[in-house]
């Protein structure tokens, strides 16, 4: 074993302080050692810079672009003066709490997803069906007292996280059922799941979304097009369930076989040993990954900027885009920026989180 190694292992195990294995490894070598100078070098010059940009000489609060213009700093003002617009999109401004209740559902699911006693397929399924519910009921209203709302005024921030839990909730079903499809014991399903998962996976995922909010309504009956937003995420919540199935796949193969073996001489049908035993252990083995597709699955919500809705990349655009805020556009994709951030970042340590604590054995 490598000092540089060993070092690692040691830090691993409580036994060398971070600081010390930091510090061994940016200098283990001449050229790692030369490297790193040359980063801190540029840290050191850039970091006075930018907090001087960020904060310093900063402008947080103006009713117009005016005092921003000519300034050092960065005119945060846009943010005070345009959030509304970026987080709500074209929603009716005295409806934004609705709006508002129904982003904070879906941060509440997520959060209650990385709870190990709600790790079992029920418990998920209706955690996830119950916060999606919520949040569309809360942003479509037309129950309970609530005015409606159509889809065509929806926007921004709730938008995003509107098709990115209706994408979940579709997808992972259908995933479910494709990884066992290609695990199916007859050639045809195998044949078919396995066609239907290469072929969508081949594709880019804005020719399949392009497909469906573009080109299928001229090959459809007029009562079967629906809305151009529904469209998009059945065909999106189909992406994301071929890639999906394939990462359950993975976890399918990782259970031992003879497990199944012994199901099977208990007198176990193929649907008791599939939800008692198949599943939660398919679950489990491929639970880091799946939050990393659903990191995924969230950064790739910007893309249907291209093909016409309103969501939180577009909500930015029209918010320095319109008036005197023209020269702020760097503000509001740093803001933006930010968002996606606190949500990736936080998922993608979690899903550390989880391999780590499998790696150790713990449940």
């Amino acid at each position: 074993m490598s000092a540089l190694a060993a070092s690692t292992a040691r830090y691993r195990h409580g036994m060398e302080p971070f600081a010390t294995v930091l510090v061994r490894r940016m200098f283990a070598t001449w050229h790692d050692a030369a490297i790193s100078i040359v980063c801190l070098a540029f840290v050191i010059w850039l970091l006075p810079k930018l907090i001087g940009w960020a904060f310093l000489d900063a402008v947080w609060s103006a009713p117009n672009a005016t005092p921003c213009i000519g300034g050092a700093g960065a005119c945060w003002a846009v943010i005070t003066a345009r959030w509304r617009l970026i987080i709500f999109g074209l929603y009716p401004f005295d409806q934004h709490w609705r709006s508002g209740l129904a982003c904070l559902a879906v941060v509440v699911v997520v959060v209650l997803s990385c709870v190990p006693a709600l790790w079992r397929p029920v418990r998920l399924s209706l955690l996830w069906l119950g916060g999606f519910l919520t949040f569309y009921f809360l942003m479509r209203g037309g129950v309970f007292g609530l005015s409606l709302v159509g889809t065509e005024r929806w926007g921004g921030m709730a938008l995003t996280l509107f098709i990115f839990t209706a994408v979940a909730v579709l997808g992972m079903p259908m995933a479910i059922i494709l990884a066992l499809g290609r695990q199916s014991e007859l050639p045809a399903i195998r044949w078919l799941a396995g066609l239907l998962i290469d072929t969508v996976r081949a594709l880019p995922l804005l020719t399949v979304l392009f497909t469906a909010a573009v080109i299928l309504p001229f090959a459809l009956p007029d009562w079967l097009i629906g809305d151009k937003l529904y469209r998009v995420i059945y065909a999106f919540a189909l992406f994301f369930a071929c890639a999906q199935a394939e990462i359950i796949r993975g976890g399918l193969q990782a259970i031992h076989a003879g497990q199944l073996e012994a199901a099977k001489a208990l007198g176990l049908g193929y649907w008791h040993r599939t939800w008692h035993i198949v599943l939660p252990q398919a679950f489990r083995n491929s639970l880091p990954a799946t939050i990393n597709q659903f990191v995924i699955t969230f950064k790739e919500t910007s893309i249907v900027i291209i093909i016409g809705f309103f969501e939180v990349l577009a909500s930015g655009h029209a918010a320095y885009g319109t008036g005197d805020w023209t020269s702020a556009y760097a503000e509001v994709y740093v803001f933006i920026a930010l968002i996606y951030f606190a949500f990736v970042f936080s998922l993608s340590r979690y899903g550390a989180h989880l391999e780590k604590r499998m790696r150790l054995g713990h449940d």
